[in-house]
């Protein structure tokens, strides 16, 4: 495996795992914390397909940034857009009181934001995951952690 495939798929790995972490939240009431994680588990798995396109450093927060510049190299990425301009919006305020106009993450974000967050991330993962070629899909859908 050479060293740009090698780095995507750690990213990619990791991006999963996020994605995991963030169903078990979810499923564990912390919402605010699974749609964080959707965020970040986006934002790893888009870095991913940018390491393997022999981009370095990778860097940067937003994945409707990143999935543009993945458009750069496969088109297909115009369907996640929408879904990475969602994300984005999880990745301060699920956080911190401060990002707030009043409250605090854990009393606004809801069990339906985590379920779109999550169902958005799916996508992300499928899209990456076929161009990447590395033979998974996303767990979640054939059992495990419930979203």
């Amino acid at each position: 495996m050479n060293n740009n495939r090698q780095e995507a798929r750690r990213w990619f790995d990791q991006g999963k795992h996020d994605h995991e972490a963030a169903k078990v939240n979810k499923g564990a009431g912390f919402c605010e914390v699974a749609c964080f994680l959707c965020q970040q588990s986006a934002e790893k798995v888009l870095k991913s397909f940018l390491y393997h396109q022999g981009e370095r450093p990778v860097i940067g927060h937003s994945t409707y940034l990143l999935a543009r510049r993945c458009q750069a190299y496969e088109s297909a990425f115009v369907s996640v857009l929408d879904i990475c301009k969602r994300l984005d919006q999880y990745y301060i305020p699920t956080r911190y009181p401060n990002g707030l106009p009043g409250g605090i993450p854990h009393e606004v974000f809801t069990e339906e934001d985590a379920r779109k967050a999550l169902e958005g991330l799916r996508g992300i993962i499928t899209l990456v995951s076929g161009l990447l070629d590395f033979d998974e899909k996303p767990k979640g859908d054939e059992g495990g952690a419930e979203e």
